[in-house]
């Protein structure tokens, strides 16, 4: 098998593993009595996520994804999605939120580590709405990180 045949098999037992915490994460937003839309929108947030964000690079575990969150929403969401806008980061955040404290609560994930990810999100909101303003007005310092 060559590397990007390796790559393909790790991303496809990434996405059999991910159907397993996208149901239980539907589950957990079920018995928290939002509304279809709602939970539908956390659900389609978080399984691009898991499985494009996390698998773009490599093939990445969904545990290990608690640490990835800060790069998400504020580089590669802003450059890789055109409807990125302050709305989308901020559903976004708000989904990475839920999901990792329902996988918090099933064990899967620390709940110290989950403490931090709302920490950081929290933190640095105002920095990835500056990065997307940024980017979407072809900021000089924005654009000096990539030329």
């Amino acid at each position: 098998m060559d590397k990007y045949e390796d790559y393909e098999k790790s991303v496809k037992e990434q996405e059999k593993r991910n159907k397993k915490f996208l149901k239980e994460f539907k589950n957990w937003l079920d018995n928290k009595g939002l509304g279809e839309k709602t939970k539908r929108k956390h659900l389609d947030n978080m399984e691009f996520y898991l499985n494009d964000y996390l698998n773009y690079y490599e093939a990445t575990k969904m545990e290990d994804g608690i640490n990835m969150a800060y790069s998400f929403l504020n580089d590669w969401f802003i450059r890789k999605c055109l409807y990125a806008s302050k709305t989308s980061i901020m559903e976004n955040a708000a989904s990475i939120k839920k999901f990792y404290k329902c996988m918090s609560e099933l064990g899967y994930v620390k709940e110290t580590d989950y403490e931090e990810l709302v920490k950081e999100i929290s933190d640095n909101m105002d920095e990835f709405l500056e990065s997307l303003y940024e980017f979407d007005n072809f900021d000089d310092e924005y654009l000096d990180d990539y030329f």
